[in-house]
């Protein structure tokens, strides 16, 4: 059967390649170690979980809003507000979409014309990539490296008159880097000047340490027309499997998003619109605590992977992966962790998946056990040992 053109473009993910390969492997017995896919490892909070149940059983089943129900968009205008200092109105610029996923992509095909160029700030998530793609723009790479640090030179070289957006993803997946406000202030400027719209995904914005802070590219007044937020619920509240994100933009890109959402979905599934709402107006000692935990292991894998002879690893300041640069190994990166995974049982995401910059790293999540962690860093360090051309 011929397929369309397009499946040419849309391209297995990289990240889940390899978290299929271990469930294959997990079927014949053999210990694994998943430090592959970015899912907290904790479960949803009671409070959450209690809001979905009480919607089900109260007979909150049905189609909603493609936009979302209004209370859901209220609270989400309520926590930018509070958390942010962002004032946006609920009824006309906001869209609740079953994951942050699907709000990347209504957001691409909403505003993307085939030929137009976006600057991707690299390394970064594989579906940024794909959804710009799928809507037949152009992807420019702009490597930031392994600290996901701005190079503004580079990215001003890159602007041509093809060029329509910039999309970056702060903190980083696949770097745990987080753009400084000096960073983000260059990147409004560039917006204003030459006219670009500015895709910023930012859905781990609650999962940073050390005290650094954050601040939402929607926080920029003159470019503020020209930004679209992305977030969701999936790792600050553990809710990966539930699905429900949303967008934030002018009235103008929201309608537009919207006629794809009801085009594609029709809406988020109601019931979990409920349980969002619990998520932001619940308490919220449950995201403190994972954060907590999330930093001691940080601090460990770090420590510990610089202790591998000719590992390079960056102490992350958000997410939850770190990102190390590996010695020569005379392989690819994808060929190091399909040999990991075979040798040593240890399921990583190979650093080419998150662009052209990302060759020569992989990418490990913390997002499991600390006892997990040791083991499979233990492992790591025999297999680098083993094959390093040091």
């Amino acid at each position: 059967m011929k397929l369309a053109d397009r499946m040419k473009i849309i391209k297995p993910s990289g990240t889940i390649a390899m978290a299929e390969k271990a469930r294959e492997l997990a079927k014949s017995g053999k210990k694994l170690y998943n430090l592959d896919v970015g899912e907290p490892d904790f479960d949803t909070p009671e409070h959450i979980k209690r809001a979905a149940i009480e919607a089900l059983m109260s007979g909150f089943t049905h189609y909603t809003s493609s936009l979302g129900i209004i209370e859901l968009r209220r609270a989400i205008a309520d926590y930018l507000r509070d958390r942010k200092g962002l004032e946006v109105n609920p009824e006309r610029e906001i869209i609740v979409t079953p994951g942050a996923k699907h709000a990347i992509y209504c957001a691409c095909m909403a505003t993307l014309n085939p030929g137009d160029e976006v600057l991707v700030l690299t390394p970064t998530w594989p579906t940024h990539f794909t959804c710009v793609e799928a809507a037949e723009a152009r992807v420019i790479e702009v490597p930031c490296g392994e600290t996901y640090s701005l190079r503004e030179e580079l990215l001003k070289e890159k602007i041509t008159d093809k060029t329509k957006m910039i999309l970056i993803n702060s903190p980083n997946n696949p770097t745990g880097g987080v753009l400084s406000v000096d960073e983000l202030k260059i990147i409004a400027d560039l917006s204003e000047e030459h006219d670009l719209l500015v895709l910023s995904d930012e859905v781990y914005d609650e999962i940073i340490y050390d005290g650094f802070q954050t601040r939402s590219m929607l926080s920029f007044d003159d470019v503020r027309d020209k930004v679209i937020l992305i977030n969701g619920f999936s790792k600050t509240y553990a809710m990966t499997g539930w699905r429900l994100g949303y967008a934030v933009a002018n009235e103008t890109i929201i309608d537009a998003m919207n006629r794809i959402q009801q085009a594609t979905t029709t809406c988020p599934s109601s019931f979990i619109q409920k349980a969002g709402i619990a998520a932001l107006k619940g308490p919220q000692e449950c995201v403190r605590k994972m954060v907590e935990e999330f930093d001691r292991r940080r601090r460990y894998i770090v420590e510990a992977l610089n202790g591998i002879p000719g590992v390079r690893c960056t102490m992350p300041k958000g997410a939850f992966y770190v990102f190390p640069r590996l010695p020569d190994m005379g392989m690819l990166s994808f060929d190091v962790c399909m040999k990991l995974l075979e040798e040593e049982g240890v399921s990583t995401t190979p650093g080419s998946a998150f662009g052209e910059s990302g060759e020569g790293h992989i990418r490990i999540s913390y997002a499991t056990s600390l006892e997990i962690i040791v083991e499979a860093v233990e492992k790591i360090k025999d297999f680098i040992i083993k094959y390093s051309r040091l």
